[in-house]
């Protein structure tokens, strides 16, 4: 009797992530060139604006703008590639955050020397600064995930808004500056023309061009006006010629760092604002490639960003944060992998070797940088704003809060000292403006000096204290601005019943939802409350999906007596005129007769009718399996934003991620 041999199972292949997917060579490198190029412009106008406001001669300049590219390049290293538990390994490009800028000077030129070289002298205090603000950061990276529930909306928005608000100032400097001696001149017409011809430039781009082009508006503005100024001679290359093709900036190049307390403070202050931008970035990363962030990857973002904090400070640079522009590359070219961004990191090493390129971005004439920085701080302040529109006003507390700490901020910004300068007054003569003490030189002592030493700062302690004051010093225990009134501990002791009580309208009462949820307790913090939920609704099967589906209101439903619209998460359907109301009722029942269960999308992200209409069509070419998941989709984002209103100390970064793609078969 014979037996036949039984073929071996054939292995199946291990999925990998499009995270982690490596792409050909050629690929690669002109995809990471691309990111390069729409993080080029921002990347050296840190150093740009810092010299030009502490005064820097031309051969530390280089220094600075070569030192920035090759730490820019290490930084997005460490984050996309990672080792051990540092880096999140996500496609995050690593530049100089702009919260750093206003306080950076401050300090630069508070302790800065005597001589030629003073402001070098000021450099020296700046990168001990930058070293232990970045020890700091990297130790507190297991504990941050705590420490972000006292940075709710309200604050973040604001202090972005501050940073904005406060690094204006610097761009409007430079529009109105001598591209040759930097002196300030507003009546100057050349000045005035080549600022605002690279913010035209710059609008026209982004108004007439898409995709790739519109991503390097900036780079081209500052392009084509330093050749405007060229042309009309005011932009001076001549340095460019006498530069080597390849050089090192040596660590330490400008001394060895020196540790003042005030300076070491304000950074600190600066970094943990700063560090809350990178959770928000890498957050919305992980919606963008479909991978989950855990607390576990926050922490390893926070220490990569102080690992790089202090090798920035080492090699005469300064401190990182994810550049939200390659963040937005990513969504728009559909490139998850990090490998891509690993290049980009390559690349911007070599470039930090070629003394050559610097000195190119070192003649960009003043106007022209100070045009196209308006722009790009104007936008950190508009994203601020943006982050404040999601903050319940009504509530007086959260207007105290964000009003205050904007008042304080503004006014510690406008009455800090300035250094004896000359100007030109309207008769062009030259007038010198002797030093002016600041409102910090009016404290008596160092540590009331710490909070007076920026705008940006005062905003910041301002901002947190105000809502530990109003929000989590209470009888009822903590609560967060615009958040709910139920706490952790509350939701710990709770019985099955309770928790499906008090939870069952954030997923419509149905209780398999509820229940799984409940199994995971103790639940250690708010993000891990909100997990269950989230895990809850993954894990659920094809006839448990569906139900969850079926027991949200059908966009169309009309109330019996009144006619209206009863979809509860549904308000920017309201009040809408009759063929609005029919077309709306037509669309819910052409997609319920086509998909067999309801139509569901979140108003509170797509409020306007037309939008709602447009959406809801358009899915309607999907596959049945496709459009469940679509569902899922809008019903997390839903039961998200439901979450928020209900649960104190509900996170305001990880808000969002409730809403990332569930993964289904």
């Amino acid at each position: 009797m014979t037996t036949e041999a039984v073929p071996a199972a054939t292995p199946r292949n291990k999925r990998v992530h499009p995270v982690d997917q490596v792409p050909p060579v050629g690929k690669m490198v002109a995809l990471g060139a691309q990111h390069v190029v729409a993080f080029y412009a921002g990347a050296v106008l840190v150093p740009l604006l810092i010299a030009r406001a502490i005064n820097l001669d031309d051969e530390a300049l280089t220094m600075l703008i070569t030192a920035d590219l090759f730490t820019c390049g290490i930084a997005s290293l460490l984050q996309a590639v990672g080792f051990w538990k540092i880096g999140v390994r996500l496609p995050l490009l690593q530049g100089i955050t702009f919260a750093t800028l206003a306080p950076v000077i401050k300090i630069a030129n508070d302790n800065a020397g005597t001589g030629e070289h003073a402001a070098r002298v000021g450099l020296q205090t700046v990168y001990g600064a930058v070293i232990a603000a970045g020890v700091f950061t990297f130790l507190i990276a297991p504990f941050f995930a705590k420490l972000i529930r006292f940075l709710p909306a309200v604050v973040t928005g604001t202090l972005i808004t501050i940073i904005g608000i406060c690094l204006l100032p610097i761009g409007a400097g430079d529009a109105i500056s001598d591209p040759a001696t930097h002196d300030h001149d507003p009546a100057n017409p050349r000045w005035n023309l080549y600022a605002l011809g690279t913010i035209l430039l710059i609008v026209l781009m982004q108004r007439f061009f898409r995709g790739f082009m519109a991503t390097i508006a900036v780079l081209m503005g500052l392009a084509v006006g330093t050749f405007v100024a060229w042309l009309l001679g005011d932009a001076n290359f001549s340095s460019v010629g006498e530069a080597s093709w390849v050089g090192f900036t040596p660590p330490f190049a400008f001394g060895w760092p020196r540790f003042d307390l005030v300076a070491i403070v304000s950074l600190i202050v600066v970094l943990l604002v700063v560090i809350v931008e990178s959770t928000g970035s890498v957050f919305a990363t992980g919606e963008i490639v479909g991978k989950r962030i855990k607390k576990s990857d926050i922490a390893a973002t926070v220490r990569a960003d102080g690992l790089a904090t202090v090798i920035g400070g080492s090699f005469n640079s300064f401190p990182y944060t994810a550049f939200s522009e390659n963040v937005g590359l990513v969504r728009l070219t559909g490139v998850k992998s990090r490998w891509v961004v690993a290049c980009a990191g390559v690349i911007m090493i070599i470039l930090g070797v070629l003394p050559k390129l610097a000195k190119i971005v070192e003649s960009i004439p003043a106007p022209v940088l100070g045009g196209a920085a308006l722009i790009m701080f104007a936008t950190v302040a508009i994203v601020g704003i943006q982050t404040l529109t999601t903050v319940d006003f009504t509530d007086h507390r959260n207007l105290i809060i964000s009003a205050t700490s904007l008042a304080i901020a503004l006014y510690v910004e406008h009455s800090q000292s300035s250094p004896p300068s000359t100007v030109i007054a309207k008769d062009g003569t030259m007038v010198d403006v002797p030093a002016l003490p600041g409102v910090d030189q009016a404290m008596p002592n160092i540590f009331l000096q710490i909070p007076f030493s920026t705008g940006i700062t005062m905003g910041a302690i301002s901002a947190i204290l105000l809502n530990l004051l109003f929000f989590h010093i209470a009888k009822r225990g903590p609560a967060v601005a615009g958040g709910g009134s139920i706490t952790l501990d509350e939701v710990n002791t709770m019985t099955k019943e309770q928790f499906r009580d008090t939870f069952g309208g954030v997923v419509q009462h149905v209780d398999w939802v509820l229940d799984r949820a409940f199994e995971q307790r103790p639940f250690e913090d708010v993000h891990d409350l909100r997990s269950a939920f989230q895990e809850a609704m993954l894990t659920g099967s094809d006839a448990q999906h569906l139900e969850l589906i079926r027991a949200f209101p059908d966009l169309g439903a009309e109330d019996a007596e009144t006619g209206e619209l009863i979809a509860v998460d549904h308000k920017g359907l309201s009040h809408l005129e009759e063929t609005e109301h029919e077309n709306v009722v037509n669309l819910a029942s052409a997609y319920r007769e086509h998909f067999g269960f309801p139509l569901v999308i979140c108003a509170r992200e797509t409020e306007r009718y037309d939008r709602v209409l447009r959406h809801g069509w358009s899915r309607m070419d999907n596959a049945e399996t496709s459009e469940k998941s679509f569902a899922l989709i809008e019903i997390a984002k839903i039961a998200n934003y439901r979450f928020d209103d209900l649960v104190a100390d509900a996170n305001p970064i990880t808000s969002a991620r409730f809403s990332r793609q569930p993964e289904l078969s």
